[in-house]
């Protein structure tokens, strides 16, 4: 289970810098230009087939693209990624508060998951969500076996 849970914080690393790296793209792409991208992506595919189900579900996700919606995204990916990274440099560094304190972290993001959930129902936040669970299963197993410290 120890490789396991050295597995999942790389993995969990990796898209924490891949998020915060991805906030900061999020902020600086206009939602102009995504709807105008999505325009460019699709309109040979709907002159071909204008009920195709692809093309015309990527144009919806990007009408729906609207700076209040690139801002949370952004906020959402830079934020996410940078406090993870800070939480998951406390582990790889083998400092004992840092695994509570991922815990911490992770059920914050799962709390703020699931009221995305239940305001757009992306099953995306679901994926999210049952990743965390995951993690933050490895890292109590992880942080009970820990050599019990003096006084504590």
């Amino acid at each position: 289970m120890h490789q396991v849970f050295e597995l999942s914080i790389a993995a969990k690393a990796l898209f924490a810098l891949v998020e915060t790296l991805s906030g900061i793209g999020v902020f600086l792409v206009r939602a102009e230009w995504v709807q105008t991208l999505a325009r460019w992506l699709t309109a040979s595919e709907l002159n071909e087939d204008p009920a195709d189900a692809l093309a015309r579900w990527t144009l919806h996700l990007a009408e729906g693209f609207s700076v209040s919606t690139q801002h949370f995204w952004a906020l959402y990916l830079f934020s996410h990624g940078a406090v993870k990274l800070l939480a998951l440099g406390a582990l790889v560094s083998g400092a004992r508060w840092g695994y509570p304190l991922s815990i911490v972290v992770l059920c914050g993001f799962i709390a703020l998951q699931m009221h995305r959930f239940v305001l757009t129902h992306s099953v995306l936040m679901l994926g999210l969500t049952v990743f965390d669970l995951a993690v933050i299963w490895l890292i109590w197993r992880e942080y009970r076996s820990l050599p019990q410290t003096r006084g504590g």
